[in-house]
């Protein structure tokens, strides 16, 4: 299986940018994980949030193929111990999946057309983190999800 992360708009940020090359490289001892992001839009400042939405979400869908299960982080979104995680990472594996799509969404969420392609959505907390925050937070519980998987010591309970 491989994993793919999609997130609308560039990090800008240098220490989140490090943490996420940090923990993209050691996740890549794992497991085939590719993060691609979309550029923010231009000229946003004369479209409507639901405009806005329904453009990123078309650029969204333009990366998804039709084998991927795709599921959108959302505040709304079952959440997970990281051992659950860990264990819903297990069965996308065993189920001979190709390829896993976590997407991030822009400022506004995402598109209905976006909502109806996903096959999940999962929150990593009832707080809501800014999309360039939640990047590095997302790609270490990846790579806790396989350490825990692999019975390795970062994990404690």
């Amino acid at each position: 299986m491989q994993i793919k992360l999609i997130a609308i708009g560039k990090t800008d940020h240098p220490a989140i940018q490090k943490l996420i090359e940090e923990y993209s490289t050691r996740l890549g001892f794992y497991i085939r994980f590719e993060m691609e992001v979309i550029p923010d839009l231009k000229n946003t400042k004369s479209l409507s949030e639901q405009i806005q939405k329904e453009k990123e979400g078309d650029l969204i869908l333009k990366k998804i193929q039709s084998a991927d299960e795709l599921i959108l982080l959302d505040e709304r979104g079952k959440t997970f111990s990281s051992i659950e995680f860990s264990e819903f990472l297990q069965k996308k594996m065993n189920s001979g999946l190709k390829q896993l799509v976590l997407v991030i969404g822009g400022p506004y969420g995402f598109s209905d057309a976006v909502y109806s392609r996903a096959n999940g959505k999962i929150s990593l907390s009832k707080m809501t983190f800014s999309h360039q925050m939640i990047r590095p937070f997302l790609i270490e519980q990846l790579y806790r999800a396989f350490t825990i998987l692999r019975n390795e010591p970062y994990h404690h309970e």
